[in-house]
């Protein structure tokens, strides 16, 4: 979880809130951890996506 805080800017409990359920993101925040995390936004969405059609 740090190294992903690390990545992306932020604290380590924002992330651990985020993961947990806690806080959610906006959408401007899902596209500029995707790119920090290397993703590509529209494939990351995309995954994100299935996951909710298909808990």
């Amino acid at each position: 979880m740090q190294k992903a805080a690390s990545r992306l800017g932020c604290q380590q409990s924002l992330v651990a809130r985020i993961e947990s359920g806690q806080r959610r993101v906006d959408v401007v925040e899902v596209i500029r951890w995707a790119r920090a995390l290397g993703c590509d936004p529209h494939t990351y969405v995309g995954v994100v996506m299935e996951a909710e059609a298909n808990p």
